[in-house]
């Protein structure tokens, strides 16, 4: 199965694996699954980072792809197609980052990881982590 796994989520799912369901860790840990972070998720990260409204213990460009490479997380690009089927959108959720993150599921027929149960109101595949 493949996974696109939202930035939240895959935060925890490297320093606090215990905030997510076992049986969604299971999933994202098993080498069976494909496991993606959009780089709109490092977009995040970076800006947040930034900002000082996240810490991490090293800068974001040598943390996230040190993590993505321990955990197997392959990058997906964020391509125009994905880009204009924001516009598409209903407006149910208002956070750039995630209507992105929606549109390339729908688009490249993944599974969206994710805690947020607004997602749930998308035409799109979810497993909630929690």
């Amino acid at each position: 199965m493949r996974f696109l796994v939202d930035t939240q989520c895959w935060l925890w799912l490297q320093a606090s694996p215990e905030r997510l369901l076992p049986e969604v860790v299971s999933l994202l840990e098993d080498p069976a699954n494909d496991l993606l972070l959009s780089a709109a998720s490092s977009w995040e990260v970076a800006i947040k980072y930034a900002l000082g409204k996240l810490p991490l213990p090293e800068p974001p460009a040598r943390y996230v792809p040190a993590r993505m490479a321990a955990s197997g997380t392959r990058g997906l690009a964020v391509e125009h197609a994905h880009a204009l089927r924001v516009a598409e959108l209903p407006t149910h959720h208002r956070d750039p980052f995630d209507r992105l993150l929606i549109a390339q599921a729908q688009i490249e027929k993944l599974v969206l990881v994710t805690v947020d149960r607004q997602f749930e109101r998308y035409e799109v595949r979810i497993r909630l982590a929690r």
